[in-house]
């Protein structure tokens, strides 16, 4: 395989061998990449094979095996010549199955573009992108976009197929257009539902119905005034953002209002948060561990910085637990796993940390002993004490394994007598420290 990308990479190049040669090479060339490229992509739309170009449809019907859900096995059906296979369940079963067909002509058939929240993003965690072919069709969102004349590159996108409708609160800013895939007729009205009750009724509000296709459909309207009527199950809701005074925006940046978290007490306050969030300093992909989590505000708030991050808030109080849950939803990070138990005890048998935060309960025994230990070389760790007994742990950490100490040190105005004076928070001893 390796000399025949070698090969063709010398075949391209003009300068190498007389034209009859290289046309001899480049036919040999074409050759080999046919055949290594065994597994096509085909993205399909609304409008069947009538949208596809002529490569795409010798790839359905050069293929043995035609993969694909029920609607576009039937979208395809006047190409397919092979056997058509209708996605397993669960879907997984259908990625070994497509793996063990390795050297046979077989071909993948998908929603518009398939690496846009498609199946191609999923194939290619198996499948080396070198062995496969790949034909787009515009995507959901390039056709809505379209229809309705925004410039794809300023609007918010958002898969909410198979997700919680709970990921669009983030986007809800006045001025805002977002474009939403959904799972099916009833998501329309249930985000309407939603983005009304957070105080967006006033959104301008579109459902595109079957985009592309001879079923295609558009009904607009204002949020607070959608119908609850069945929609068509292949829709994308496109929504002008508007919101009322009292709307619940939530603002791009760290260090939330502390009104905006429901909690008894138990919060790492505003200012706190947001020096804790930069000293925790997420990077893409990571996951972190919030230990004693309260009410769940440093991991809801890692979370907003990148969909590419996870969490995982550990919380030993039941009500609290189910109070960071609640939190989370309203947040718009649904994704955040709560576990409810005592740490150390809790960690046990949970995906291994990039970084940990602990905020309360450092001084319970083995605790600090079992943060430390489950993470990797080069992990992080911010622990922050307000007490003077986990104050002095964090000295005694400091000193023994190095890192930073820091004091946050807050003051609010506030009235005395006739005048105002600056009264202090309880301050903050914050400990930072990477495994070495």
């Amino acid at each position: 395989m390796t000399s025949s990308r070698a090969f063709c990479s010398q075949a391209e190049s003009p300068d190498v061998g007389t034209n009859a040669e290289n046309q001899t090479k480049s036919a040999f060339c074409s050759q080999a990449e046919t055949s290594r490229r065994w597994l096509a992509i085909v993205g399909i739309g609304e409008d069947g094979t009538a949208g596809l170009g002529e490569e795409a449809r010798r790839a359905i019907a050069d293929a043995e095996i035609v993969f694909g859900g029920a609607r576009h096995l039937e979208l395809a059906a006047d190409q397919i010549s092979g056997e058509p296979r209708p996605w397993p369940s669960p879907f997984a079963k259908a990625l070994d199955e497509i793996e063990a067909l390795r050297g046979k002509k077989v071909c993948v058939l998908a929603s518009g573009d398939p690496f846009h929240f498609g199946v191609g993003a999923t194939l290619t965690r198996r499948i080396p992108a070198d062995e496969m072919r790949v034909f787009s069709a515009p995507s959901s969102f390039a056709l809505a976009a379209a229809r309705l004349g925004w410039p794809l590159q300023s609007v918010e996108t958002v898969s909410l197929h198979g997700r919680p409708i709970a990921l669009i609160r983030p986007l809800l800013h006045p001025g805002a257009r977002i474009l939403a895939l959904t799972s099916d007729g009833t998501a329309p009205a249930a985000i309407a539902e939603l983005i009304t009750k957070e105080g967006f009724g006033p959104s301008r509000f579109h459902v595109l119905e079957a985009l592309g296709g001879p079923r295609e459909k558009q009904i607009s309207g204002m949020a607070a005034a959608l119908s609850a009527d069945g929609f068509d199950d292949l829709n994308v809701v496109a929504i002008e953002v508007a919101a009322d005074e009292d709307a619940r925006i939530l603002p791009l940046g760290s260090g939330l209002e502390d009104g905006l978290f429901e909690h008894d007490g138990q919060i790492t306050k505003s200012e706190v948060r947001a020096v804790t969030l930069s000293a925790l300093a997420p990077k893409r992909g990571e996951r972190l561990w919030d230990i004693g989590a309260g009410s769940g505000s440093i991991s809801i708030e890692w979370l907003r910085q990148h969909p590419s991050l996870s969490a995982i808030a550990i919380e030993a109080d039941g009500e609290r637990a189910a109070r960071i849950a609640r939190n989370a939803e309203r947040m718009g990070v649904p994704q955040l796993t709560v576990v409810e138990g005592k740490a150390p005890a809790a960690l046990a048998g949970l995906a291994a940390p990039d970084v940990v935060f602990i905020g309360g309960g450092a001084t319970v025994p083995g605790l600090m002993e079992a943060a430390i230990a489950a993470l990797g070389t080069g992990g992080r760790l911010v622990a922050n004490g307000v007490t003077l007994e986990t104050q002095a742990l964090l000295i005694d950490c400091h000193g023994r394994h190095g890192g930073e100490l820091i004091e946050i040190a807050i003051a609010r105005a506030a009235p005395v007598g006739g005048m105002t004076a600056l009264r202090p928070a309880m301050p903050v001893l914050q400990w930072r420290w990477r495994k070495p």
